[in-house]
C-alpha cells in the first residue's frame, strides 16, 4: 500500500512535465510544419 503513496504524486509529476513539455513545443512552433522534413529525404539534391 506504502508503493501506491508514492507512485502516484511520481505519475502526477511526470505526467505534468509531460504536458510542460508538449506545451513549450506547440508554443515554439516544433509543430508547424509537418510535411517539409519528411519530403526533404525524398528530394535529391
Amino acid at each position: 500500500m506504502s508503493v501506491i503513496l508514492l507512485m502516484i504524486p511520481v505519475a502526477l509529476i511526470l505526467g505534468a512535465l509531460g504536458v510542460g513539455a508538449f506545451i513549450w513545443a506547440a508554443k515554439r512552433g516544433q509543430f508547424d510544419d509537418l510535411d517539409t522534413p519528411a519530403m526533404r529525404s525524398v528530394y535529391d539534391d
